[in-house]
């Protein structure tokens, strides 16, 4: 797709991974709805955008709500009068065994990672279908591919994002709906200092399992590529 007066939803959008994004798009000219939870937060890369002449606005939301899931996509649509790329990057992760896992705690995870999601698709194809057309980009994680102590809730999660994204796309194929799944690797962000569960155990996971660190610029690069070349797919590199 040409991104150039496209318009995009980025979830999650205040800081790290979708940051990161909302400036890569900017670059390419693209009109950004911009949601998380921090309000402040958002504001101030909307203004960041706005000086550079990008036309922005900011949607904040607790995407554990369902209500404001929709709203953030009813917001996007009536402000700019349509919707070319869904980005659901809003995520969470919990630590702990299955043994001893905080169940308030998955289900915490559940809501953000695989229902707000969910509820924004639902929100978003009936838009993309009147258009024409559109972009649902769901970022997963590598760990959705592998068995890591004390991270199965965080995979499962990503995991079910992954099968209700493959279906997704066979589904919604006719309608011109691709959907792309994108894959990082460990990011240099913040993330795991907002996770949930034992901190004990996310210490533990930083220096007994070695993974590939990218910075969240480069996770946006891919994005955005994913975004012009629409694979199913996109992974790190």
């Amino acid at each position: 797709m040409d991104i150039q007066g496209t318009v995009v939803l980025i979830t999650g959008a205040s800081a790290g991974i979708g940051l990161a994004t909302a400036r890569r798009f900017a670059q390419a000219g693209a009109k950004l709805a911009l949601t998380a939870r921090t309000a402040h937060l958002l504001e101030r890369l909307a203004e960041e955008l706005r000086a550079q002449g990008v036309e922005a606005i900011t949607i904040p939301a607790d995407l554990r709500d369902a209500a404001q899931v929709r709203e953030a996509v009813v917001e996007t649509v009536r402000h700019f009068g349509r919707l070319d790329i869904l980005i659901n990057n809003a995520g969470q992760a919990a630590a702990g065994t299955v043994a001893n896992l905080s169940l308030d705690d998955f289900h915490q995870i559940i809501e953000l990672n695989v229902y707000a999601p969910v509820i924004a698709i639902q929100a978003a194809v009936p838009v993309m279908r009147a258009q024409g057309g559109g972009i649902i980009m769901n970022v997963s994680s590598m760990v959705s591919k592998m068995r890591i102590p004390a991270l199965g809730a965080y995979a499962a999660t990503k995991a079910a994002l992954n099968m209700l994204s493959d279906t997704a796309r066979g589904e919604l194929a006719e309608d011109n709906i691709r959907v792309i799944s994108i894959f990082p690797r460990l990011t240099a962000t913040d993330f795991g200092k907002h996770s949930l569960g034992n901190r004990d155990m996310h210490q533990h996971q930083r220096t007994s399992t070695p993974v590939p660190t990218d910075t969240a610029e480069h996770v946006a690069e891919r994005i955005f590529k994913a975004a012009v070349e629409e694979p199913d797919e996109m992974y790190m590199e």
